[in-house]
């Protein structure tokens, strides 16, 4: 894939309307794409859209938590789905994942319970999964380092020489339009180009970094970038989750094979907070959040559904109370979470004992241990 392929007008009006690959329009009409043809049967399709709605719901019940003094924090995936489920069901078992602190979605997809994602936003664990067990590394809260722990990966692969094998897995790194401004970000563009390392980049574009606006972050398409480090970049429907599957399977197997790294754009929106502590009616119109309602991901594959015959009103239906019993074990699981020991931070932090950690353990133990002192004298 080339980025002329993918080329539209340059400047701002590119940005407003921009050319996308697209598989899925936003009424629900199939369409097909030269370079990436998709096959998926009935009961694929049903399952991605199970997937799109049970991952909203499970988002929507963490916003609700939090909102109710739960949880400490919580990064809204809204608006972003089918970019997440896309290109996480394009997965192989043999791939890694390093997401940033949004990708509840790929999470999802990689067999990761929800209740562990709560678990590190109501501060009770340290991530609470194996990313070895699961493909898919800790979340990161520190904006575009993981591109470097993700690059470093992939060349870790690369040098295991299992690239071309049945057995060959390719890296993937999740990272906003934000993000792109980081010097880690740009860092690992360069180390992957030149090392032509097998790692997808796929950037969730969801149009605001923060507060920032897209207008005020770049002066091209982000997927334009990958051109100057000598690799390919392209743009893809962020809410179509048909194109984010065919794309993302597509790179992934560009890296397995050998052929390099690759920055996909999903062009989507955030429909929601950038997190639980911010307000984006200060900063954006409601006209805007308005007209991306138009391209829900959710009901877009909805509409394919019911006007291929495809699914009756009993499906949908039934995976709407799915959604709304992972839900209900979600609250019932978060709230009975125990709060951990408070020498248990201490742990799993180095794999072997540590100097100065054992001596801050010591002093903490003996600063707790001061108040029972108080109660019993």
């Amino acid at each position: 894939m080339t980025i002329d392929s993918v080329r539209g007008a340059p400047g701002a009006s590119e940005l407003a309307e921009p050319e996308l690959i697209r598989l899925l329009t936003p009424e629900g009409e199939r369409v097909e794409h030269p370079d990436y043809p998709l096959d998926l049967s009935a009961e694929e399709v049903r399952g991605l859209y199970r997937d799109l709605v049970i991952v909203r719901r499970i988002d929507r019940e963490a916003v609700a938590l939090t909102r109710q003094g739960e949880l400490g924090l919580w990064a809204s995936l809204l608006g972003q789905e089918a970019a997440q489920i896309g290109s996480g069901r394009a997965l192989t078992e043999h791939d890694m994942v390093f997401p940033t602190y949004r990708e509840h979605g790929v999470a999802w997809c990689r067999d990761v319970p929800p209740l562990n994602l709560l678990g590190l936003f109501r501060g009770v664990n340290h991530g609470g999964w194996d990313p070895a067990e699961h493909g898919f590394h800790l979340y990161t809260v520190v904006i575009g380092s993981q591109t470097l722990h993700a690059t470093g990966y992939a060349m870790g692969v690369q040098r295991d020489g299992m690239l071309g094998t049945p057995s060959a897995g390719a890296t993937m790194a999740y990272f906003g339009d934000g993000a792109t401004s980081q010097g880690d970000v740009n860092e690992a563009f360069v180390f992957a180009s030149v090392f032509n390392a097998p790692i997808v980049f796929f950037c969730q574009n969801n149009q605001w970094a923060i507060s920032e606006p897209l207008e005020k972050q770049t002066r091209i398409p982000l997927y334009k970038r990958a051109q100057g480090y000598g690799f390919p970049g392209l743009r893809v429907d962020g809410n179509d989750v048909f194109a984010c599957l065919a794309v993302t399977r597509k790179a992934l197997e560009n890296a397995r094979t050998g052929q390099g790294p690759t920055l996909i754009e999903a062009f989507t929106y955030r429909m929601g907070a950038h997190t639980t502590t911010d307000d984006p009616t200060r900063y954006r119109l409601k006209a805007e959040e308005e007209a991306w309602k138009l391209k829900d991901p959710i009901e877009r594959v909805k509409a394919y559904l019911v006007r291929g015959d495809l699914a009756d009103a009993a499906f949908l239906d039934d995976v709407e109370a799915e959604a709304k019993q992972v839900a209900k074990e979600l609250r019932e699981g978060c709230l009975a979470l125990p709060d951990p020991a408070p020498l248990s931070m201490f742990e799993h932090v180095y794999a072997e004992d540590h100097p100065l950690m054992t001596e801050e353990q010591e002093q903490f133990a003996a600063y707790l241990a001061s108040f029972e002192e108080e109660v019993t004298s």
